[in-house]
């Protein structure tokens, strides 16, 4: 009898068939990437022995690209054509950027930020590219052939723009994105499964260049994030650039004074300060304008106002988890900053439960990553089934007429998700619609950001109120989102793919959230008084319309106490009184229920003229 080879479900049919799988955390300071060889999750390793790789690429004049350690040793002697830090500038628009401190030559390319090197304009999806390439060589050469899939990490709060630039970069880099996992989910994922413990843990994440905290539940093999937060430009080197400040001040310079060699020297130098401080009281080390001197107290009063903002987002995500700090089973650690003594000590003030740091926090990331790579690839460990449950850092929706939001996907809502919600058309005989996909909390477009405009035409044309357009957004597991649009009556439909080409500020996120809770009640307001304008519009174009093909029912006195009442709605309507506005809406309704009798009586007659009787009954 013939035999089936039998394979377990997510299991590859052929046992010699190994697919290599790899996570990479793509940092703002340094790089990783990650896999797992026999059962293990490690970071691999260059041929020197180093996992970290440094987010550092160079440029040269005979198009010659060097990326890592050389590049940090080279940026005092060719500090225009040396990168580092460029992280930050993923996927942000030339306005969202500060250009004041830093040393690069900047330009601007379809309102998106590049810089001027020895090899022609390069863009931050393209340095990162240089290092992502560098790492999948890396693995090429330890696991003995090409990869198959990558998970590449984000921030939390990177945004669609963000999150779309890293995925450009990893297909300059050559390399098949399973997908975008969040940082702090990562890191979950490593602890997690290395505990084997279930229960509520906030991630802390402070890197180089980014910040996130999130609050996951893992329970039964299921990692659910309930919140996140977080600062896409608030990390490590923002701690440096206030020592620098600090050493400026008192000699007198500014950070503008300097060149660019000496804005790298000064900066790191004081990153070296900074992680002496770390198991040190005090440091003393030979600068630019002879020994500069810092300790371990003055370096954590002029920081406190950065660990305070971490602070704020750890406390608002909890509240947004709908938590208490003793609810927390433990906090894990992320990022190579967090071996600051102060951010630590604030922790366990401020929540009073276990920290977990045995994992490395330069690797936990990216050996998240390559178990959920593993996972993804169908090569499932012995403690390898999960579902990893991540969400969306803020509400999604569309414009409603008025200039109105109308949220379809709430903040923190699990992806991946597909929502759909019916509207409307506004005028009789409308053939096309404009949509306008937005991004924020506030009830008006004019306070949310932007997102994509997209047009449905071949619309039917029917009465205002008669078309049915369904309008759906979907959010994939990468935090990506495509809208679609269908007038359900003639099957007429469009959609768009939201790919702008720049994200979200810091300052901006931090707003939207902030002006969405103190604006509340005011939005509130406003939101119903708009709303009482557009259901006005609507009336006098209906009574208008209604006019227009039968006034000749009407005596000249009631045409005349009609128009009266629309002129009276049109004069309130202006007012921000929508109490005014409702009563003048139901004093033209009064006005017109004599008309309206007259309409229907009138359109009956003529649907029944020239029959007979015989007809009726037949």
């Amino acid at each position: 009898m013939a035999l089936l080879q039998i394979s377990e479900p997510g299991e590859s049919p052929d046992p010699h068939q190994i697919k290599r799988a790899v996570g990479i955390d793509l940092g703002t300071t340094h790089s990783l990437i990650a896999s797992v060889r026999s059962g293990l999750a490690e970071c691999l390793s260059a041929d020197d022995g180093s996992v970290l790789l440094p987010s550092a690429v160079r440029y040269h004049e005979d198009l010659r690209v060097s990326v890592g350690h050389p590049v940090l040793s080279q940026r005092l002697t060719d500090p225009l054509n040396c990168f580092v830090s460029f992280k930050r500038w993923m996927g942000r628009s030339w306005q969202d950027i500060d250009r004041s401190s830093s040393p690069y030559r900047f330009i601007e390319r379809e309102g998106a930020v590049s810089m001027q090197t020895a090899a022609g304009p390069k863009s931050p999806v393209e340095m990162s590219s240089e290092v992502l390439r560098v790492l999948a060589d890396r693995a090429r050469a330890s696991l003995g052939g090409e990869v198959d899939g990558a998970v590449i990490t984000v921030p939390a709060y990177f945004d669609d723009a963000q999150r779309q630039a890293t995925k450009d970069a990893a297909s300059l880099a050559g390399l098949t994105v399973l997908r975008l996992l969040n940082e702090p989910t990562a890191a979950a994922i490593a602890y997690g499964l290395d505990q084997g413990e279930e229960g509520l843990f906030l991630v802390y994440d402070l890197g180089g260049g980014t910040f996130d905290v999130s609050v996951l539940r893992f329970q039964s093999g299921v990692f659910e994030v309930l919140a996140t937060g977080g600062d896409s430009s608030l990390g490590g080197d923002d701690f440096d650039a206030r020592i620098v400040q600090l050493w400026l001040n008192d000699a007198g310079l500014s950070v503008a004074q300097l060149s660019a060699a000496d804005r790298h020297r000064w900066l790191m130098l004081a990153r070296k300060a900074k992680e002496t401080l770390s198991d040190q009281d005090a440091v003393a080390l030979e600068g630019p304008l002879g020994i500069q001197h810092l300790d371990r107290s003055t370096f954590e009063r002029i920081t406190k106002p950065l660990l305070d903002k971490t602070m704020l987002f750890l406390r608002r995500v909890l509240r947004d988890a709908a938590l208490d700090a003793a609810e927390l089973a433990a906090v894990i650690l992320v990022g190579g900053a967090t071996r600051m003594p102060q951010v630590r000590s604030a922790l366990e003030a401020l929540l009073n439960c276990r920290i977990y740091t045995h994992l490395n926090p330069d690797e936990v990331v990216a050996i998240g990553a390559a178990l959920q790579a593993q996972l993804l690839l169908g090569q499932r460990s012995a403690n390898g089934d999960w579902l990893l449950l991540d969400v969306i850092p803020l509400s999604l929706g569309i414009e409603t007429m008025g200039g109105l939001v109308e949220k379809i996907i709430p903040r923190n809502t699990t992806i991946p998700v597909s929502k759909a919600q019916e509207f409307t058309t506004y005028k009789d005989g409308q053939t096309a619609m404009s949509l306008h996909v937005v991004q924020g909390e506030r009830e008006l477009v004019s306070d949310c950001r932007s997102l994509a405009r997209f047009e449905l035409r071949g619309l039917p044309g029917l009465s205002a109120g008669s078309a049915r357009i369904r309008v759906d957004f979907q959010v994939d597991a990468d935090g990506l989102l495509s809208v679609s649009a269908q007038e359900l009556s003639s099957g007429v439909q469009a959609c768009t793919v939201v790919k702008p080409s720049y994200g979200l500020g810091d300052e901006e996120i931090t707003r939207m959230l902030r002006e969405a809770i103190d604006h509340a009640s005011d939005d509130i307001q406003r939101r119903a008084l708009t709303e009482q304008k557009v259901d006005a519009e609507r009336l006098l174009l209906s009574v208008q319309a209604a006019l227009d093909a039968d006034a000749a029912l009407l005596q000249p006195d009631e045409q005349a106490a009609i128009h009266a009442a629309m002129a009276n709605l049109r004069s309130v309507a202006e007012k921000h009184d929508h109490h005014a506005i409702r009563d003048a809406m139901t004093a033209l309704g009064h006005q017109t229920d004599h008309f309206a009798a007259l309409r229907m009586d009138h359109a009956v007659s003529m649907a029944f003229r020239g029959l007979k009787l015989d007809d009726l009954a037949s």
